[in-house]
């Protein structure tokens, strides 16, 4: 295979868990990503859709594939799983390693402006570029079928994704987005550092402000929040700031309040069923 080096590969489902690595051209760094590849791709000719997972805050390519049991809905559905590192890695930038809400494992999917973080820390251009390519390049993938999910903060990059690139996914949906970020204390903290004091193209990664602004085809949103998250109590996740700009600009959303649920991968586990059929709908 062009370019990647196996890790690991365990059958799973009738299909195969597998973690790859490469050296990666938009983050400068050796990179690792998880590819589930169900029954189907072993089939002559065949090209499957794709799902990509964005992981949050101090994840990285296993959070996901371990501990989600999304193996045998991608089987059932017959689309390939794809699940990135949050961050770049060893790339020895002075303070990347001091807090778990900025530097490794926490990227925000953004491409950093600052002078300091803008060689490496380039997350959203190896997402939507460079690691579609090389999963369609290296693996039975439609590139014209992706959708895109995401947690946490990489739900956050999962609405950012979609609603930058007007077209290129056919669907996107979150458990617990970051869905103001330029309104909560995370979100600042990662924007100032990687993007610099102007708010003002803070505003351009920001979910709530693009879906204000969102003119491309239809894009259907679909957001699943446990009523008993912390981060919701504690103001950083703001979900009903994204709905009310979905409301001005126009585009479908779903936000489904869940009561009793945090902000764990048991909430996703119990949900995730519901976000394959929403995306199986638009893979077809």
């Amino acid at each position: 295979m062009a370019g990647i080096t196996q890790v690991s590969s365990n059958k799973c489902f009738g299909g195969y868990q597998k973690v790859y690595s490469h050296e990666s051209e938009e983050l400068k760094c050796k990179m690792n990503f998880s590819v589930y590849l169900p029954p189907k791709a072993e089939d002559a000719g065949v090209k499957l859709p794709v799902i990509y997972w964005l992981s949050g805050l101090t994840c990285n390519e296993q959070n996901f594939t371990q501990k989600a049991g999304g193996q045998k809905l991608a089987a059932s559905h017959g689309c390939i799983i794809v699940c990135p590192d949050t961050s770049p890695r060893g790339c020895n930038i002075e303070g990347e390693e001091e807090g778990w809400d900025f530097g490794t494992g926490a990227g925000f999917y953004v491409d950093a402006t600052e002078e300091k973080w803008k060689m490496n820390y380039r997350m959203f251009s190896y997402v939507t570029k460079e690691l579609p390519l090389l999963i369609s390049s290296n693996f039975p993938a439609d590139p014209s079928l992706m959708s895109i999910m995401g947690h946490s903060m990489g739900g956050h990059g999962a609405l950012i994704c979609a609603l930058k690139n007007p077209g290129l996914y056919k669907s996107v949906s979150a458990f617990a987005p970051i869905c103001n970020p330029v309104n909560c204390p995370w979100g600042e903290k990662a924007f100032s550092g990687y993007l610099g004091s102007d708010k003002n193209l803070w505003k351009e990664w920001d979910a709530s402000c693009l879906a204000a602004t969102y003119q491309g085809p239809p894009l259907q949103i679909f957001v699943d929040q446990g009523e008993e998250d912390q981060f919701l109590k504690d103001g950083q996740l703001l979900p009903d700031n994204l709905v009310e700009s979905c409301a001005k600009a126009g585009v479908p959303i779903i936000l489904r309040k869940q009561a009793g649920y945090d902000h764990s991968y048991y909430f996703i586990a119990t949900y995730l069923e519901d976000h394959f059929t929403h995306h199986a709908k638009f893979l077809q």
